[in-house]
């Protein structure tokens, strides 16, 4: 009796133990993959061991606060665009980061291929901001944004830097442009 009591202690103690691997490509509102919102630019070459990483050469001022990081597989494909929060600080934490391959998704499929209908169906919009070339659609509870050129509105639309957008001007069909996550706050 006691023998199978220790059994099933240490069988439970063992799948207790065992750890869910994290997705690489997955994003979460303080996550992509296995970077988050506190990782600091000095840890990732750590994360992103297997890929290329190419950034401003630290110590040229004459670039401003232009420091993007750009992150590539060793093939050559661009992953992302990582911005640090402060350049040229190998302490600072990255404060936003573009996606650009649709690896990259939420847990609700959403990618650099979804269109508005995909994030309007599965998540709230915050807001949407009218620029002048594209709409930017804010979606709070991922820290996403998800930028739309006006090319893809109706032309009634595209012109009117006044209007004040609603989901209800946007057609289902328009693609996103760019995806951004965002860690500013």
């Amino acid at each position: 009796m006691n023998k199978f009591l220790l059994s099933i202690i240490l069988i439970s103690v063992l799948f207790s133990s065992c750890k869910k691997e994290q997705n690489p490509f997955e994003i979460g509102k303080q996550h992509l993959g296995l970077l988050t919102d506190s990782t600091q630019v000095k840890e990732l070459k750590n994360i992103y061991v297997n890929d290329s990483i190419v950034k401003f050469i630290s110590g040229d001022e004459f670039t401003g606060n232009i420091n993007n990081i750009e992150i590539f597989e060793k093939g050559g494909e661009k992953l992302l665009t990582l911005t640090p929060k402060q350049a040229l600080d190998s302490t600072s934490t990255i404060g936003s980061v573009r996606i650009l391959d649709d690896r990259f998704k939420t847990n609700k499929n959403i990618s650099v291929i979804s269109t508005f209908k995909d994030i309007n169906s599965n998540y709230k919009i915050s807001r949407i901001s009218n620029l002048i070339n594209s709409i930017v659609i804010a979606v709070d509870e991922i820290n996403s944004n998800f930028t739309i050129d006006k090319k893809e509105l109706p032309a009634n639309l595209r012109f009117d830097m006044n209007l004040k957008f609603e989901p209800t001007h946007i057609p289902d069909d328009a693609k996103v442009k760019y995806f951004f996550v965002n860690w500013n706050n």
